[in-house]
């Protein structure tokens, strides 16, 4: 992770409800920005993640927290917006080379766009998004490269960047593990029972514990030495 100083310029967080841009968050207070959380309702099946971020979003006592909908249902063509089952095969099953249906076509490019507009809006110079490269499910946006692209976009596309202050674009937990970021959230002061990372919860909310997201978050925990305080519905041995 790069390092700032701590200063009380602002910066926009995109904010799911989930593990990553919960700790993604937390490093940005502990840098001294000014928060401006940006939470999308893009149709998601796990919808739970939006009461999540709203608790997330009072806990951090963030300076504002928009929630933008967005019917990606419309376009369909993943687990998450569309009438498709998620897949509750083991994680190690699935090869890098091979793209999940769980991946929403577009996802982070709309949501970083979306950010980007309201970053210019509230003279925001730092977009915070808590992708990561590591423990992750192979989706082509969580890649270092794709930031480092929608960067060079980022210059060439607002009015901050074509008047020489250019809007960056923060990733700081790209090249952790799962174990590391939950490790560096405990450290920063994160309750992990507040957040939601299941694609496939129950009607109640609880995580199914079995989809691969429930299955990086048990195993992330593991390694970490430290208890899940998530409440699944289902138990495994997955995370063995």
């Amino acid at each position: 992770m790069k390092t700032f100083e701590k200063n009380k310029s602002r910066a926009v967080v995109l904010l799911s409800g989930g593990l990553d841009s919960t700790t993604t968050l937390a490093i940005a207070q502990d840098l001294g920005y000014q928060t401006y959380a940006l939470t999308i309702n893009y149709g998601q099946r796990h919808h739970a993640e939006l009461a999540a971020a709203k608790r997330i979003g009072e806990y951090f006592n963030v300076t504002e927290h928009k929630v933008l909908s967005l019917d990606l249902t419309l376009f369909g063509g993943s687990a998450l917006t569309d009438q498709i089952p998620v897949p509750k095969e083991s994680v190690v099953e699935n090869s890098p080379s091979q793209i999940p249906i769980t991946y929403v076509p577009a996802r982070n490019t709309i949501m970083l766009s979306l950010a980007l507009a309201y970053a210019e809006v509230v003279g925001a110079e730092h977009i915070f998004i808590g992708v990561n490269a590591v423990d992750y499910s192979g989706y082509p946006d969580c890649r270092p490269e794709f930031i480092e692209a929608f960067q060079r976009l980022a210059q060439l596309a607002t009015k901050a960047g074509v008047s020489g202050t250019p809007l960056r674009i923060v990733a700081p937990l790209i090249s952790k593990t799962k174990a590391e970021i939950i490790q560096t959230g405990l450290n920063l002061g994160v309750d992990y029972s507040i957040t939601h990372s299941c694609y496939d919860p129950d009607s109640v909310g609880l995580a199914c514990g079995e989809c691969e997201s429930c299955q990086i978050r048990k195993l992330g925990f593991n390694k970490a030495g430290i208890d899940d305080p998530t409440k699944y519905s289902q138990e495994t041995g997955r995370v063995e």
